[in-house]
């Protein structure tokens, strides 16, 4: 059993209120050598619960496991068992856990807890291509069905009656959706965002194809009145946007997003601050747990005074912005210039002073900010997207003398991310210009921002 997978037990078995009383499961994780793991055991866990990760050393098992990764066994073409209703296949998907009893999970929220959701268009279990929902199956295998979500535990009522209403909309519209680019079609994905207060964002993503201006704005005010005047006002959106597209995903930067009514901005109070939302930014999926998160990162850093909080990969700054009173400065970096536009926004608003946020690739803009905080006592914090951090970013990150301590936040500590983190751990490498002294392990802490699946988020804590 690899150590991610020893984590994912973990959270099947023990429930985690808290990533306190998580640590005081598990024991200490701070054996000195490279990428240590070891745990103590607690009285009555089985060896099989602690799995091989725990006894020996941690790089040898994401060495094993990244060599048995590459031989992949060819996967069903069904999904689930066979005699399963649709639904049941859908949330063993999306909710793996959902039939398990789980009374003790993250608090306060465990059913409805996403704040942004996903939407595809395609051919439902009926073979109608206008559906809106998730998708079961695979492209390969030529076997994608389109379920409607309204049963899964994790999505809020409100983004299953928005998609509801979109697929109502599609179905009246005489343009047909946009299944596969090659074959043409025009209505595509249906993102949806809420905040704590109960305002809600849409961003409908359409493939303009060979559509004139005059024809786009007929769609375009087509799909208004729908949800302004028409049936889906029972939605109360408080903003919709549209967003003309020709690849599966597009940033604001390559196609902007059009506000065709409402509010530009989703507001959420988090951990004391104003924070604002655009349409195109990362914001943690579960509210309630991302203050869980971004408390763990603050008691694991050991922020004070004297230090500079490096923020990389910083979404909307809130962890470098809820931890700014605490430190001497916060320097974020953020590839989505709306996201750190959102950064300065709440900086400003909220009367933080000591705060910049840069826009671009951290590969580009680190080394350069690096240089001159040669001297100084850096803390950085990563929290990358699902494909890991950029190997420049490492390099940058290794060879600067003034980062003493590293955290690093994963939603997929394995594929990537484990790369990154042999890269962090390993002796100095000349070929590589990994140069610097090497960090060490020192804490993993998981906390569930993801009730009834097996994921967690991943803290982990470097020093050196």
């Amino acid at each position: 059993m690899s150590v991610f997978l020893w984590l994912a037990e973990i959270k099947r078995r023990v429930p985690m209120h808290s990533p306190r009383s998580f640590l005081s499961r598990v024991g200490p994780l701070s054996k000195p050598g490279l990428l240590p793991w070891c745990a103590t055991k607690h009285p009555g866990w089985s060896k099989l619960f602690l799995g091989s990760a725990c006894e020996g050393n941690f790089t040898n098992v994401i060495t094993k496991k990244c060599q048995r990764g590459q031989k992949s066994q060819k996967k069903p073409s069904y999904i689930g068992p066979l005699d399963s209703s649709w639904q049941e296949r859908l949330a063993d998907v999306v909710t793996p856990l959902w039939r398990l009893s789980y009374e003790e999970q993250l608090k306060p929220v465990i059913n409805g807890y996403r704040n942004k959701s996903t939407f595809s268009v395609n051919r439902g279990p009926d073979g109608n291509p206008k559906t809106v929902g998730y998708y079961l199956g695979t492209w390969r295998d030529r076997s994608i069905v389109c379920v409607r979500s309204n049963h899964l535990k994790n999505i809020p009522e409100k983004h299953n009656q928005v998609a509801q209403y979109y697929e109502v909309f599609l179905r009246q519209s005489p343009l047909e959706p946009c299944l596969l680019f090659h074959e043409g079609g025009y209505w595509r994905e249906l993102i949806v965002r809420t905040n704590s207060q109960g305002h809600t964002m849409a961003i409908i993503t359409f493939h303009p194809q060979e559509l004139k201006q005059e024809e786009l704005g007929v769609q375009k005010e087509a799909i208004k009145k729908f949800f302004t005047t028409g049936p889906g006002a029972v939605c109360d959106l408080t903003s919709l946007y549209f967003q003309e597209s020709t690849v599966t995903r597009c940033s604001h930067q390559q196609s902007p997003y059009q506000l065709l009514f409402g509010e530009p901005h989703l507001f959420e109070d988090l951990l004391g601050l104003k924070i604002r939302i655009s349409p195109d930014a990362f914001f943690q999926i579960n509210t309630a747990g991302a203050e869980v998160l971004y408390r763990t990162v603050g008691e694991l850093s050991r922020v004070n005074s004297n230090t500079i909080l490096l923020d990389i990969c910083c979404g909307t700054g809130v962890i470098g912005l809820s931890l700014a009173q605490y430190a001497s400065q916060i320097l974020g970096i953020e590839l989505m210039e709306q996201a750190v536009e959102d950064a300065r926004w709440t900086a400003a608003f909220n009367g933080i002073t000591n705060c910049e946020f840069h826009t671009g690739r951290a590969e580009k803009i680190l080394p350069q900010l690096l240089k001159s905080k040669e001297d100084g006592q850096v803390i950085a914090v990563v929290n990358p997207a699902r494909a890991g951090l950029h190997y420049q970013v490492v390099r940058a990150i290794r060879n600067c003398r003034a980062i003493h301590t590293l955290i690093f936040v994963s939603c997929k500590p394995h594929g990537e991310a484990t790369r990154n983190i042999i890269e962090l751990c390993c002796p100095p490498d000349s070929a590589k210009k990994l140069l610097g002294e090497p960090f060490v392990l020192r804490k993993a802490v998981p906390v569930d921002l993801f009730p009834h699946t097996p994921h967690c988020e991943l803290v982990l804590l470097f020093t050196r």
